[in-house]
């Protein structure tokens, strides 16, 4: 009897020696080599130990390979482990970064000696969890913001994503750098998370993205109840500090959680050595102040707001007009600068439903316009902000954070593991995102550096698709090694330019 409806049965083999459904991995192992992060790695990463076992290396980068290959749990290392095709080019990769005399030192690392070719899920295990403080864990308090502070091990792990920020911008030089300030909620049913003001338990990293490389450039782990604009004026310190060499000036983009003057007096007033004055546009609280202004504004001073749709310049439904608006904060000595408040109205097509008496409250900020044949409802946003430019080239300039920099959110989350936290320790599930967020970085230089042209903007799942999971078997002759793959010739062409950008690429050791 057969096993199914379609004849023809499965049947168990041994493994295959040297066949891969991986077939294009090996090439973002490549780009790890020539952008030098197991380097950096070995460099800034001290938790395994000097004598024997496995390497900080081996640990991250493992955990690197798994995100791009589409893990999202520990145990999923076991799947990379049984492929033989992989193992063999990891076992090419994963002493290359180091000098010849330390190479054998490297391989006589296992006393009783190596089993596996990769870690195991209790060593991955117990590797994240040497980034978690307890004593720091304990302070942790539902309703109370804090942010535990990171142990040396832990603390490592962002600086080796600076590394490869420095990578990118060597590779193409960028002289400008917008960053956009947002946090994410990853949800989570464990119950040492604490809870989001969504209503779950979560945790709620921030991430300050490169807009012009496509970057994650610093990220925060962070617990969910802790309030977006917590300390947001720290975090951004921290992101200009990692920018690398090269860059001239910087532009800041964020939501109405950057609505803090401390961090608007610091953009504005050039407090910063390296960049000095920093542009800014960031949304503003709809506060009964603020309403009032956008009340007082003449009807003749209000603007339509076009969107560029295809070069050309499309009007909407919504307007907008300056405003003036002087909140308490602003302006803290004689010296500080002006402020722009630009406020954005949108008129409700029905505002109100007819013969009910009682209206829920709308979640949105509202006013009341009169005019001629009643009055009108309008749906009123602000933004303030430092830059000269028109307010039509201002609006949509801060909006363009939704398309990129809120997209990542999703990307971590469901592309990557960043949405599949580890563990019970809010240390191991931070050094479990940070790794999570190397892989993304990786992979964005390698669709936008690498492969270039209709691969820039593409997803994961695409990528995954057409280069990652191609079948292929390594074979042995005459004393060379080839990946033998079956797809089809564009694919291949594909691959083997890749290859040649990648070796291109490559960094020379630091002097």
């Amino acid at each position: 009897m057969g096993q199914g409806i379609l004849p023809f049965e499965y049947v168990q083999v041994a493994r295959q020696a040297g066949g891969t459904a991986l077939g294009g991995l090996p090439l973002l192992l490549e780009l790890t080599h020539a952008a030098r992060l197991w380097s950096s790695v070995k460099q800034h990463v001290q938790v395994c130990s000097d004598e024997q076992g496995w390497t900080d290396e081996q640990m991250v980068m493992s955990l690197v390979m798994l995100n791009l290959a589409g893990g999202d749990c520990v145990d999923d290392i076991r799947v990379l482990e049984h492929d033989e095709g992989f193992c063999r080019v990891w076992r090419m990769a994963e002493h290359r970064h180091l000098p010849v005399a330390e190479r054998r030192a490297a391989i006589e690392r296992f006393r009783r000696g190596r089993t596996r070719t990769l870690p195991s899920p209790t060593s991955i295990f117990r590797f994240l969890d040497e980034c978690h403080d307890a004593k720091q864990g304990a302070l942790r308090v539902s309703g109370t913001a804090f942010i535990p502070c990171h142990n040396q091990a832990l603390a490592s792990l962002p600086t080796v994503n600076w590394d490869l920020m420095g990578f990118a911008q060597s590779v193409s030089p960028k002289r400008k750098a917008t960053l956009d300030m947002d946090a994410t909620l990853v949800e989570t049913y464990k119950k040492e998370a604490l809870w989001s003001y969504k209503g779950f338990r979560a945790y709620q990293p921030m991430n300050v993205y490169w807009a012009e490389h496509g970057l994650v450039l610093h990220s925060e782990f962070r617990d969910g109840n802790v309030p977006a604009g917590h300390q947001q004026l720290r975090v951004f310190k921290e992101a200009l500090g990692a920018l690398p060499e090269g860059v001239e000036t910087v532009y800041l983009r964020s939501d109405t959680a950057g609505y803090q003057w401390e961090l608007l007096h610091y953009c504005a007033r050039g407090d910063n050595e390296r960049f000095g004055r920093i542009g800014f546009a960031v949304g503003c609280d709809v506060t009964p102040g603020f309403r009032q202004s956008a009340l007082a504004v003449e009807s003749g001073a209000w603007h339509p707001y076009y969107r560029v749709v295809d070069g050309m310049r499309v009007k909407t439904n919504q307007e907008w007009a300056e405003v003036c608006y002087v909140p308490q904060g602003s302006a803290q000595r004689k010296s500080d600068p002006d402020y722009r408040f630009i406020a954005i109205r949108e008129v409700l097509a029905q505002p109100s439903l007819p013969d009910m008496s009682e209206q829920l409250t709308l979640p949105f900020p509202t006013i009341e316009v009169a005019t001629e044949d009643g009055s009108k409802t309008y749906k009123l946003f602000g933004l303030v902000t430092n830059l000269t430019w028109h307010g039509d080239r201002i609006i949509r300039w801060l909006r363009e954070r939704c398309g990129k920099s809120e997209e990542v959110h999703s990307v971590q989350k469901e592309d990557f593991a960043g949405g599949t936290l580890p563990s019970a320790d809010f240390g191991a599930n931070a050094a479990w995102w940070h790794i999570m967020v190397l892989a993304l970085n990786l992979s964005v230089i390698f669709k936008r550096m690498v492969l270039e042209g209709e691969w820039a903007n593409r997803r994961m799942k695409a990528l995954r698709f057409g280069i990652i999971n191609l079948p292929g078997s390594f074979v042995m002759h005459a004393n060379r090694t080839y990946l033998k793959l079956s797809t089809d010739p564009t694919t291949f062409a594909e691959l083997v330019a890749a290859r040649k950008k990648i070796a291109a690429m490559k960094r020379p050791p630091p002097a």
